[in-house]
């Protein structure tokens, strides 16, 4: 079945299964999400909706103190998004820069593999991503040189997104991320990573406790959780 999938993706036309109560269509998609479509209904959906399996615990009218925002795009936006993270002649994915603060960038053609740097890729025509140092005991340390004066200063900075633990959630660390974009008024989102290495009881309590404290003690933090 998976080498049908391809076969049809690489023809650049492939018909979308239906899914959630979705009506298929004919979309473009990259050989590798041809392949996820051929995958079981079941399997397909806990790879691709996450917190479906947890939504009757999260549903709004089960708990007044939560207004949790379920991510659920249709097949075609996903296979629409990725399209824009595949590098063709058309859409080009460019890196920038690397640099340990701003005020001196070296003139690179290719990422060195640092995490102690910012990185910059321009992904076509839709805009920039950068990569940043990671915060904590491991951040290089002119963190706070480089990394507060970006985000307070990047004028166009769009969206911030700030990657928190499944398996054990919210910590100190991470209140400093936070607090630093609180501080600036930046518009961020939390994205919980690693849920593949979380049983759903220890998912299920990470997500109704972040969302709570996005709700309670955030005033940027976008409502939406996404986990991967």
């Amino acid at each position: 079945m998976a080498a049908v999938g391809l076969r049809l993706a690489t023809r650049r036309l492939f018909e979308m299964p239906a899914a959630r109560g979705r009506r298929g269509r004919a979309y473009s998609t990259t050989p590798a999400f041809a392949e996820v479509l051929q995958l079981p209904k079941r399997q397909l959906t806990k790879l691709l909706y996450p917190l479906q399996e947890l939504e009757r615990y999260l549903a709004p009218d089960t708990r007044s103190d939560l207004h949790l925002k379920i991510f659920d795009p249709s097949l075609e936006d996903i296979a629409r998004a990725e399209t824009i993270f595949t590098a063709t002649a058309r859409n080009r994915i460019d890196y920038l820069s690397s640099a340990v603060r701003l005020d001196h960038a070296p003139d690179l053609l290719w990422p060195e593999g640092h995490t102690k740097k910012m990185n910059f890729f321009r992904v076509g025509k839709y805009f920039t991503l950068v990569d940043m140092p990671g915060y904590g005991y491991r951040a290089p340390e002119d963190f706070v040189d480089m990394v507060e004066a970006y985000l307070k200063e990047r004028k166009n900075l769009k969206r911030t997104f700030l990657l928190v633990d499944s398996v054990v959630g919210i910590q100190k660390t991470d209140n400093i991320a936070i607090e630093m974009c609180e501080e600036f008024a930046l518009p961020y989102v939390m994205v919980l990573t690693k849920i593949d290495k979380s049983s759903k009881g220890r998912l299920l309590k990470q997500v109704l406790q972040i969302q709570k404290f996005v709700n309670t003690q955030t005033q940027g933090c976008f409502p939406q959780l996404f986990p991967i």
